[in-house]
């Protein structure tokens, strides 16, 4: 049984002192570690899955390429954490939110990449609210998508008939009409094809 290791970051600690302490140990560490192929911390095979995922690059792996990734996605969450702790112990706190992620990722350039996956403009104890406002967000979304869809289906035209809506003209079959004018002559009746109803 191996003796419980030094934490990577205590209380009160600077984020620079921290850095330096935290980088120091890991190359310590894989300097004299032996890595276990057969045990690895994270599943290899999700790991593989990952590094397939991007359409444009078409490579074979080799079996010790994933290791690595694991090793390097172990220290990727330790320095994560380690600095999101920083954070959440500048607020009195010891349980890490989503917040502090957020706040500790904002602190550097470096991760700038994650921008899309941790927002960083929500607020400490806003994060339930801002779920909720997000998931109302996509299902106004895709409200407006199908209110479109409908639109698009209910004015179709016929096929072998154009719909080219411009300068105020409808061209079908061949045939122009003058939109303003015929709403100028009285009749009202602009094409219904260009009018939009609501179907909420």
């Amino acid at each position: 049984m191996t003796p419980n290791p030094e934490p990577y970051v205590r209380p009160g600690d600077e984020l620079s002192e921290f850095l330096r302490r935290f980088w120091q140990r890991q190359v310590a560490t894989a300097e004299r570690e032996t890595p276990d192929f057969r045990h690895p911390a994270l599943p290899l095979a999700r790991i593989k899955k990952v590094m397939k995922s991007d359409p444009e690059v078409k490579v074979m792996i080799a079996a010790d390429a994933p290791i690595l990734f694991c090793k390097a996605c172990e220290m990727f969450i330790a320095e994560m954490t380690a600095r999101a702790f920083l954070v959440a112990d500048s607020n009195k706190r010891r349980t890490l939110s989503r917040a502090d992620i957020a706040k500790a990722l904002s602190k550097s350039d470096q991760f700038d990449f994650l921008i899309d996956i941790v927002p960083r403009d929500e607020p400490f104890g806003t994060g339930p609210s801002a779920r909720a406002r997000a998931a109302a967000e996509r299902e106004r979304g895709k409200a407006e998508h199908k209110r479109e869809r409908l639109v698009d289906e209910q004015y179709a035209l016929p096929p072998g008939q154009n719909n080219h809506a411009s300068n105020g003209h409808l061209a079908a079959d061949g045939d122009d009409v003058d939109l303003e004018e015929d709403y100028a002559e009285g009749s009202g009746n602009v094409e219904a094809g260009l009018m939009l109803q609501d179907v909420s």
